[in-house]
């Protein structure tokens, strides 16, 4: 009998004794705990950060009986054990009652929950009395989920109630620095690596595991993991889609794989995704959905930036970044937007989208910001267009264009007048490839957009400020059209000429090319 998915289920004692499904990672844990104390890991949401936290809890606390037929189990040494402390900084409600109210409450009550005598002052001097308290029983072990939420949350929005929550989060955590003796083992999780943060400027025995490649897939699934743990649910999977073992395992591998977080490392799934599609046998967007990244659209939005091919970067931009200038590829890798592809020569990272799950949301999102679209539109508009290219209906294609150019708010041209089309017809084409599948490649050295229909080939090439006639004079002077002969269907050159005046398609033409 399959055991149950743990569909939003982050507690390690909740999984084991409710006989959920647990992916074995307890190696790893071990081998952490065995060769070092203190450590750094940053991973996008929903990777299993939390899950790790209470797999180390429950570990020092010396819960054998949850360990039954985990790797672990003989190895560990289970009469060691150890007070720990666990703080999850996205759980303290820092948004209703300010950082320093939350986190001096959850601190009192740590103290309470541990019969430590109370004492008044700020946060540095409680937590650093809890944690010498305990010490007089056993070294003590120290668990932060989510110390950068605090920061992360006023992104985009509030970027002074960002800075004031760094300067205090770094009086808090220095506090570690000096109480070395009182400590064994200490673990700090997040999704990004904020510098001027006091465990990065202030601790500097720190080890970060965030691209270390022995620790590359201690979070997600490989794809070992996914088909030796998974076994009767892929089974089950192939009968009620229709698939064949290895037709189900590619399309998995296509949606949902793809995560590389050091560049010879093995690439891994999302968990909630794979959860997910296993209880709902439905190729969805399940990770996306679970927290929309609404700064991070406005930051590309604001930068300009539609496109994250062929711009290498080196891992200063992505490894850590300041407050005072946020790095949006940073930003997109640490979040898990964009991943490790390769390494070159010269050290520098070729990032992209991991699978087919985040470029298509991505590029939905993106879409109906730079087009101006309310949440939800983008998507019924792409079809309506794809259908009407099927039934060259191009009149009331170029209609639907212009009517979305008209609504783009001014604010979108203001800053770059004319990227901002360029940028619009991009993510129209590229989300229409991805939504339904049409045949459309977005070319270097050929049209600007081609889109392939059971019936037609459409060539589309765009000018600024010059005329419908020049466009589709590229088409026929580069003879864009003869790549295209084989597939035995007639091929049309659309030229389409935007006013950056008007901020609208001027003019358009079509021409059946050959």
């Amino acid at each position: 009998m399959a055991q149950n998915l743990p569909l939003g289920l982050q507690d390690f004692r909740s999984i084991i004794e409710g006989d959920y499904k647990y992916i074995d990672k307890t190696r790893h844990v071990y081998q952490m705990c065995s060769t070092g104390k203190y450590y750094f890991l940053s991973r996008p949401r929903r990777f299993g950060k939390s899950m790790t936290l209470a797999v180390l809890q429950e570990l020092y606390l010396g819960s054998r009986d949850l360990f039954k037929g985990l790797w672990i189990q003989d190895h560990w040494d289970w009469s060691r054990t150890h007070p720990v402390l666990r703080i999850s900084f996205s759980a303290l409600g820092f948004q209703e009652n300010g950082l320093q109210a939350s986190l001096s409450f959850a601190l009192d009550e740590l103290i309470h929950e541990h019969q430590i005598p109370a004492i008044q002052g700020n946060i540095s001097n409680k937590f650093a009395h809890l944690i010498k308290q305990l010490a007089k029983k056993s070294k003590v072990v120290v668990l932060i989920d989510e110390y950068d939420a605090p920061i992360i949350n006023y992104l985009g929005k509030a970027i002074d109630k960002a800075y004031e929550n760094r300067e205090l989060l770094k009086s808090f955590y220095t506090v570690l620095k000096d109480l070395d003796s009182y400590l064994e083992f200490v673990f700090i999780t997040g999704v990004s690596k904020f510098s001027k943060v006091g465990i990065f400027s202030g601790m500097n025995n720190l080890t970060d595991l965030s691209m270390h490649p022995q620790y590359a897939t201690m979070l997600g699934y490989t794809q070992q993991e996914l088909e030796s743990n998974f076994a009767e649910e892929l089974s089950g999977s192939s009968q009620k889609l229709s698939l064949s073992n290895p037709e189900l395992l590619d399309k998995l591998r296509w949606w949902y794989n793809g995560y590389r977080f050091e560049e010879d490392a093995e690439t891994v799934y999302n968990p909630v995704s794979i959860n997910n599609f296993f209880n709902q046998n439905k190729f969805e967007n399940f990770w996306f959905e679970t927290g929309t990244p609404s700064f991070l659209i406005n930051l590309l939005k604001q930068e300009g930036i539609f496109s994250f091919t062929n711009d290498p970067q080196s891992k200063q931009s992505f490894d850590t970044f300041e407050l005072e200038n946020l790095n949006v590829y940073g930003l997109l890798y640490q979040t898990g937007y964009l991943t490790i592809k390769s390494r070159n020569p010269f050290g520098l990272y070729e990032l992209g989208y991991p699978n087919h799950e985040v470029e298509y949301a991505m590029n939905g999102y993106l879409f109906e910001a730079f087009s101006g679209l309310r949440y939800g539109e983008g998507l019924p508009l792409v079809f309506k267009i794809e259908t009407l290219l099927r039934n060259q209906q191009l009149e009331q294609v170029m209609q639907i264009l212009q009517g979305m150019f008209k609504d783009i708010p001014y604010q979108l041209h203001e800053h770059y007048p004319e990227k901002f089309f360029h940028a619009a017809i991009h993510l129209l084409f590229t989300y229409m490839g991805l939504s339904v599948h049409s045949e459309v490649c977005m070319a270097d050295g050929r049209a600007d957009a081609v889109v392939e229909t059971p019936t037609h080939i459409y060539l589309f090439e765009f000018k600024l400020d010059q005329s419908a006639d020049v466009a589709l004079n590229q088409i026929r002077q580069k003879q864009y059209y003869q790549a295209f002969w084989l597939k035995g269907k007639p091929v049309l050159g659309l030229g389409v000429n935007f006013s950056t005046q008007t901020k609208n398609i001027k003019d358009w033409k079509v021409e059946q090319m050959g």
